[in-house]
């Protein structure tokens, strides 16, 4: 059954994730998870995270930059390098989240418009569109989207 963006909750909701989440970059897998936390809000697809212990080791290396959200607080971002590729400020994470989302700290998450692939139980997940957030489209979810053309300001 699809669920539509529009009656996910403002403020967020964080919930965990029971299926497979992969993110894969430079031909190999360099996160896969079943304990990822996905956060639902009003008008974006859901951003999945995932815990440091299911990424490869060495993939994250610090990078420029941090943005604030109204609802989480403070991300900061992470570079991601798999062989000889490398993408800058491609994944964030809330080092000191706001009150009722400490369960995503440290968790991070993936642009998935900027690996090669990301899965949710072996789906292909599209990107949300826009280039700022880091929504995970799949089947079962419904928009508009924020960050589609027409959207600005919803």
């Amino acid at each position: 059954m699809a669920e539509s963006v529009w009656d996910y909750p403002r403020p967020p909701r964080v919930e965990p994730v029971g299926k497979v989440v992969r993110v894969i970059l430079g031909g190999r897998v360099i996160a896969e998870t079943r304990r990822s936390l996905r956060i639902l809000e009003t008008s974006h697809p859901p951003v999945y995270y995932v815990p440091p212990a299911d990424i490869a080791v060495g993939v994250l290396e610090p990078s420029e930059g941090s943005t604030f959200c109204e609802f989480k607080g403070a991300a900061r971002y992470w570079a991601v390098r798999s062989g000889e590729r490398v993408e800058s400020a491609a994944a964030w994470y809330y080092p000191d989240p706001s009150p009722g989302f400490e369960s995503i700290r440290d968790q991070v998450a993936f642009y998935p418009g900027r690996m090669d692939e990301c899965t949710v139980d072996g789906e292909v997940v599209r990107p949300q569109a826009g280039g700022f957030y880091g929504g995970w489209i799949t089947s079962d979810v419904e928009g508009p989207f924020k960050g589609e053309p027409g959207t600005r300001g919803s």
